[in-house]
């Protein structure tokens, strides 16, 4: 039998049967970190994080070794090994089907695969069979906590899977109790409402389905405000009409149609966090699109498309995964995209894409590829897991159930898509690369380099019939010296193409020329070198350094004031200068967006580009153009963030700025900075990562990376806002640079506070103050009122109302407006929050006028949310409303969803208390989505108690006693002491109304305590 090891339960290990002690609690801990991950490296600072979370001991690490060293000496001999990684971390290696989470997704997988039900029931029975209780039972640690959550969905999804299989086998009259007890757990869940009502009328209790459909239709009214969806209405519909198509049978394909699946099933309860993933705001399910256009020009392929597409006909099992293999410039990436459009009707979930740019300078990797791919689904904010292997699992589970097409391009190798492959039986993937990947999993196809016929129907394509059969043999001469390789057949086209004067013999004798070039070169360089250096020859001097400058820019690509700030001109001359390069085909128009067009240079024109830079441009005047792009960036960055007025931090990065472009280009590119910059987050992103490896350049890249802090907070960019400055921040600190550093600890303060990680947040706004000394008022001011927000929310009022008050005098002194209005807000919370009403609307109000006199709209919605407070403290709810009104208004304007979430939250707690239940409740739902896609716990606990307060005013003491508790578990969590005696005072109203009176006592007596603390 040989040794198992177990962590869907309780963690442990058994060596042919018999328990194996592996020692006390956190050594499990310790192994039970590794088992999620086996074969993976573990790197130390993860498995400190896995094993304790914020609680790590003194000597932690080295308690850590002493751990494992003593796992190998348990586990030594029975084929697993710890390994230590040269890189740093730790690998458990053991063969993954004697881990029961890795055998229950083996199985799941082969169960979602197999053709036969009976087959598929045995193997959903043996996967959910592994499972011996709540995974990593007893274990406590953020980390394990997600992971937890994530096998949970993962295991109610397998249950749902057997359901509809037994379903189809007929086995209805022995699921009912299970679907009720099911149904019950779930009350949202429209798949397990349309299992539970099928099943009843299978078993003849039709009457008994109808009353579940009717108990199920006012729950979704009341709790989420929102209808039952179309597929639940259908099955409905069909049980009312007596359908005799739903008594069951010998047909599985009529049977899948019955119940609703889980892409068309309902929202899951919002308080528990189940459910598809939707658009908080429209209710609908996020449908990614992310195929580039198709190209019209697409010779010669016809055949391998058609073949292609056959691959993936609908009755294929999945998933299926094509790789696409040739040499550079064969066309492969062109291949896939027209593919994926032909198939994008068989995927209606979505098409994901990602360039892995595995032969560039620069390999995408997993993890962040994944993190988009997330957010493309509908993942948002800090609910973006942290960890590879988190990416992964969501990843994996949100395609489960979707039949979605993913095409990654440009692939090194197995270890690049490995984990981006989709293991939803639904869905399939399209791989391109230069290698073959012998031991990847797919189906292949090879694409090879154009025949003669074919490339001059290429050509012909492109320069027209009339000019080909003018100078038939030279066109032929053009096409074999190319060597078929479209890429090159496709430059060689592209300049005769932009000048329709010259002769087809002129480039056929050039391309002859460099025929001993073209023996010598490996054949995927060949044609493409030859072709590139043709056309390069052909430009203008200026236009050829236009493009040697341009090799330099990191990113995929570019807007035309990038190019302005490499050349030093203006940005209409640079347009002038891209048009001429993309008249030969050299660039490539990649969209066109709100803010203009952007390019796109093809990697093999950017190596071409690079190497002739290396010959050309001298070091200093490649420093100097790059330093150009960097000030350009930081001068747009500086002024998009000053336009939207949301920081308070208030200091002038104008000495950094080396070059800026001019006014009048700058009012035309930031007419609209989100757009603006949610165009060119990536790029500016890979300006200042560039830079950072530049010492020189590194506290001009500190500030690009501070700019973007207004830009990232609004469009919740997190992993890059921390990703960014995290790095800036190193930089600053090796380099002595005690200014960036500064900046840099105040803008992630802000980061950490958001995300609820207030010891975080603490730290580093106390380190931006020790920064700060002997640097003037500006930085101390904005360092000091962070620290003050983090002690009010844990309810720390007297440092809360000392630092507010020493921020409000530091941003007097500095002139910043923005930061007073902020810090007086802040005073104002506390005063409220302490019951001086009065004094805390006369702060308020000031707040108001200071905002609306120096425009500082960010500052006027909050002011205008605490008056709305102040009023529903009051009792005056139509003028709280009102308040929350222009607040939520004015921060959906500035394009701020977390912010106008805010306002809605209350908003919607006082229309229930106006009697208006049904659209109060619905805001509340709307908010609590949001909150939780944001991974913002503040919120969602302040929602949790609006809506315990709202089921209390409606008279449902038992559903407003759940979502106290809910609200209690946060805020203790996060130890808000202030706001958790609210909600346990509004808790032990709950209790009292249900009757559990000691435990009401309970709860009031810790609120007391609280309050008196």
């Amino acid at each position: 039998m040989g040794t198992l090891f177990g962590i869907l339960g309780s963690i442990e290990v058994r060596r042919d049967g018999v328990p194996v002690d592996v020692g006390h609690a956190m050594q499990q801990r310790v192994l039970a970190a590794l088992l999620a991950d086996t074969d993976r490296a573990v790197s130390i600072d993860a498995l400190v994080d896995r094993v304790w979370g914020d609680a790590e001991p003194w000597h932690g690490r080295r308690r850590l070794y002493g751990y494992i060293s003593r796992l190998r000496t348990v586990l030594a001999g029975e084929g697993t090994t710890i390994t230590r990684e040269r890189g740093g971390g730790y690998r458990l290696t053991a063969d993954p089907s004697l881990v029961d989470v890795h055998r229950f997704r083996d199985l799941s997988d082969r169960a979602r695969r197999a053709t036969a039900d009976e087959q598929a029931e045995a193997l959903w029975r043996d996967a959910l069979g592994l499972w011996r209780g709540s995974a990593f039972a007893g274990v406590d640690t953020a980390w394990f906590n997600t992971q937890r959550q994530l096998l949970d969905a993962e295991r109610l999804a397998a249950q749902l899977e057997l359901v509809d299989v037994r379903l189809r086998l007929a086995q209805h009259d022995r699921m009912v109790s299970e679907l009720v007890a099911r149904a019950e757990a779930h009350p949202l869940d429209e798949r397990v409402i349309g299992q539970l009502l099928l099943a009843l009328c299978r078993c003849g209790r039709q009457a008994e389905a109808l009353q579940e459909y009717e108990r199920a239709r006012r729950r979704l009214a009341d709790e989420l405000g929102v209808d039952p969806g179309a597929a639940l209405q259908r099955l409905y519909g069909r049980i009312l009409a007596g359908d005799p198509g739903l008594s069951g049978g010998p047909d599985p394909a009529a049977a899948r149609a019955d119940a609703p699946s889980a892409d068309e099933g309902a929202e899951a309860e919002a308080e528990d966090g189940g459910g598809p993933v939707v658009n908080p705001v429209t209710g609908r399910q996020l449908v990614p699109r992310l195929l580039p256009a198709d190209r019209f020009l697409f010779v010669g392929r016809e055949t391998e498309v058609d073949d292609a597409c056959r691959l993936f006909d609908a009755n294929a099992p999945g998933p299926l995964t094509l790789l696409v293999t040739g040499p550079a410039g064969v066309g492969k990436t062109a291949f896939a995209v027209r593919t994926g459009h032909r198939l994008a009707s068989r995927y209606p979930d979505g098409q994901l894409h990602a360039d892995l740019r595995g032969f560039g300078d620069e390999p995408a990797d997993p993890f962040t590829v994944l993190g988009a791919f997330l957010r493309a689904l509908g993942v948002r904010g800090g609910t973006v897991p942290a960890e590879l292997t988190g990416r992964i699992h969501l990843y994996r589970s949100l395609l489960a159930q979707r039949q979605v097409l993913v095409v990654l391009d440009n692939a090194a190798g197995p270890h690049q898509v490995r984990d981006l492959l989709p293991s939803g039986v639904g869905c399939s993937a399209v791989v391109t690369s230069r290698t073959t990947m012998a031991e990847l999993d797919c189906r292949r196809l090879a694409l090879d380099v154009l025949d003669s016929a074919t490339g001059l129907a290429l050509l012909r394509e492109m320069l027209g019939p009339d000019r080909i059969d003018a100078e038939p043999e030279s066109a032929r001469s053009i096409v074999e010296t190319c060597g078929g390789l479209p890429l090159a057949v496709w430059v060689a086209g592209a300049r005769l193409a932009a000048r329709p004067h010259w002769p087809l013999a002129n480039v056929a004798r050039a391309l002859a020329d460099e025929e001993r070039k073209l023996d010598e070169l490996a054949v995927g360089h060949i044609a493409v070198r030859a072709s590139l250096e043709l056309t390069y020859r052909g430009m203008t001097a200026p236009t050829r350094h236009a493009l040697r400058l341009l090799a330099l820019l990191p990113g995929p690509d570019f807007a035309a004031w990038a190019l302005a700030a490499l050349l030093d001109v203006d940005v209409s001359e640079a347009e002038a200068v891209v048009d001429a390069l993309v008249e030969v085909h050299l660039v490539q128009v990649g969209s066109v967006g709100a803010t203009g067009v952007r390019y796109q240079l093809h990697d093999l024109v950017r190596l071409f580009g690079r190497e002739r830079a290396d010959r050309a441009v001298r070091h200093q005047d490649r420093t100097a153009a790059l330093a150009r792009l960097l000030g350009a960036g930081l001068h747009l960055a500086d002024l998009a963030a000053d336009t939207l007025s949301v920081d308070f931090q208030g200091i002038s990065q104008t000495d950094l700025v080396s070059w800026r472009v001019s006014p009048a280009d700058a009012g035309r590119l930031l007419a609209d900075p989100l757009a603006w910059f949610t165009e060119e987050r990536e790029f500016l992103i890979e300006v200042a990562e560039q830079a950072l490896d530049r010492a020189e350049a590194a506290p001009v890249a500190a500030g690009l990376a501070t700019a973007l802090t207004t830009l990232f907070q609004v469009g919740s960019y997190f992993d890059d806002w921390e990703r960014l400055q995290n790095r800036a921040l190193k930089a600053a600190l090796s380099n002595d640079d005690r200014h960036s550093a500064a900046k840099l600890h105040r803008c992630l303060g802000e980061l950490t506070t958001i995300l609820d990680r207030y010891p975080e947040a603490l730290n580093h706004f106390e380190q931006a103050l020790l920064l700060s000394e002997g640097q003037g008022p500006a930085y101390r001011a904005g360092a000091t009122a962070g620290l003050a927000y983090v002690h009010r929310l844990l309810g720390q009022y007297p440092l809360a109302v000392l630092h507010f008050e020493k921020a409000a005098e530091l941003a007097g002194q500095a002139g910043n407006v923005n930061c007073l209005v902020y810090a007086t807000n802040g005073l104002g919370v506390i005063d409220l929050e302490q019951g001086r009403v009065e004094t805390a609307v006369e702060r308020f109000t000031e707040c108001l006028r200071e905002s609306r006199v120096a425009g500082y709209r960010p500052g006027e919605a909050q002011a205008l949310r605490c008056l709305g407070q102040s009023h529903r403290e009051r009792g005056a709810y139509p003028a709280a409303a009102d308040a929350y009104q222009q607040a939520l208004v004015i921060s959906a304007d500035l394009g701020d969803r977390l912010t106008a979430t805010h306002a809605a939250c209350w908003l919607g707690d006082v229309l229930v208390r106006q009697g208006e239940h049904r659209k109060g409740r619905r805001l509340l739902a709307q908010s609590l989505w949001t909150y939780r896609e944001f991974g913002n716990l503040w919120g969602e606990a302040a929602t949790l108690y609006a809506l315990a307060e709202a089921q209390l005013v409606a008279g449902r003491p038992t559903l407003a006693r759940r979502r106290a508790e809910a609200a209690v578990r946060i805020w203790r969590q996060i130890a808000s002491h202030t706001w958790l005696a609210v909600a346990l005072e509004t808790l032990a109203t709950a209790l009292t109304q249900t009757g559990d009176h000691p435990a009401a006592t309970r709860a009031r007596d810790e609120a007391a305590e609280l309050r008196s603390a």
